[in-house]
């Protein structure tokens, strides 16, 4: 069923399955080389990248950017914490939370990765996107991702 959109008829959910397609070969594919290259996965490089720029996060912060369950997101802490890439330092403010920082072992580990991530995100879509439309895709998704945010939808209940 098509819906009318600024004038244009959208098959909307023949774009979310593209969108949902698109994002899990994205992801594998991603999955894929860090593994091969760093012995890590996507979702493993996303926390230690969030950690990197957000130093002293909760796993609630975690939990929230990501939006995911905060269990699932202090298993995953857990798992890096024992792999030696971060640590959990006691919350100054909270003590029923604590503060999660690389180690210097997940800071070279993740800026690593981080060149092999870009490198093949962009082998990925380079033949795709062309500067006009890969610069229209970004800014939709873009505006999408902050509406969604912003009305909090999608979050995980409990």
């Amino acid at each position: 069923m098509a819906y009318r959109l600024s004038g244009d008829e959208v098959d909307l959910p023949g774009f979310f399955s593209d969108l949902v397609r698109c994002e899990t070969r994205l992801y594998n594919a991603l999955n894929d080389r860090l593994r091969e290259r760093h012995g890590i996965v996507t979702s493993q490089f996303e926390f230690l990248r969030f950690l990197r720029d957000h130093p002293g996060a909760r796993v609630a912060d975690i939990a929230a950017e990501f939006a995911i369950g905060v269990g699932a997101t202090s298993k995953s802490a857990d798992r890096l914490e024992k792999q030696g890439w971060i640590v959990r330092q006691p919350n100054p403010s909270d003590r029923r939370s604590s503060l999660l920082t690389l180690t210097d072992d997940g800071s070279r580990l993740v800026d690593a990765a981080e060149r092999t991530f870009t490198e093949e995100l962009a082998t990925l879509i380079a033949d795709t996107l062309d500067d006009s439309s890969g610069a229209a895709a970004v800014r939709a998704v873009s505006k999408l991702r902050s509406v969604l945010e912003r009305d909090r939808i999608g979050m995980p209940t409990g």
